[in-house]
């Protein structure tokens, strides 16, 4: 692993930053829409109708078990087996219909090409990033190096995750960057001392900016905005 002090060429040169790690819904994989339309459909099967806008507010960057217990609390009447039940709806369509979030692979492209690091910490589990990594063709390139909750003892907002894929890759958390699409995750990357970069393509960002050092659009900006 490169230290502080190695200058890398090219559009990094002098950056901040050793390692870069990507939440994986709604960062890499277009997923989120997807999977909060089922939401809405599920919800309201069991009691509890909400907008699109709703589900986003409530339940996105959390756990399943997280929905479930919030849903339940709002006037859901979700049967206990809830969680594996829902988990098997998402993946048949996800399976069937998730995209890459567009940019991502030539983000990707640029990190490969100026030797900086990546990885993904994610609060879902191995299961549904195989699908929806596998679908979008960036399963092999990110191959061991894919952290969901599961790896650790507690999920987002704790820092767990991220912490662990520093850990593992050998690099101080202030050496890190989190790339984040949700205010959840956000405050697991800062909990975990690293720069946030909050990707702001759905989740408004008003949502994201109390949370995170840098809010964008457009995935293909984030480059340049690793150089700050």
């Amino acid at each position: 692993m490169k230290g502080p002090e190695h200058q890398r060429s090219g559009p990094f040169d002098m950056h901040k930053f050793d390692l870069v790690i990507f939440d994986c819904d709604g960062v890499l994989v277009d997923s989120e829409p997807i999977t909060n339309r089922l939401m809405q459909e599920d919800l309201a099967r069991h009691g509890l109708v909400l907008s699109l806008d709703d589900v986003l507010d409530q339940f996105v960057g959390g756990t399943m078990r997280g929905v479930m217990d919030k849903a339940n609390a709002m006037g859901a009447n979700l049967p206990i087996g809830w969680v594996d039940q829902f988990y098997a709806q998402m993946f048949e369509r996800l399976a069937a219909e998730v995209e890459v979030i567009p940019g991502a692979p030539a983000v990707l492209d640029a990190l490969d090409a100026a030797g900086l690091p990546y990885a993904v910490g994610s609060n879902g589990p191995h299961a549904k990033m195989d699908i929806t990594l596998r679908r979008t063709g960036l399963f092999e390139r990110l191959q061991g190096r894919v952290y969901s909750r599961e790896d650790v003892a507690l999920p987002k907002p704790a820092p767990d995750v991220y912490l662990k894929a520093a850990a593992d890759a050998g690099v101080a958390p202030d050496r890190c960057a989190v790339v984040e699409d949700s205010p959840t995750g956000a405050a697991a990357g800062k909990a975990a001392g690293m720069t946030v970069f909050g990707f702001a393509a759905e989740m408004p960002r008003a949502r994201l900016l109390p949370i995170c050092d840098h809010v964008f659009e457009d995935m293909l900006e984030l480059p340049e905005l690793l150089s700050v």
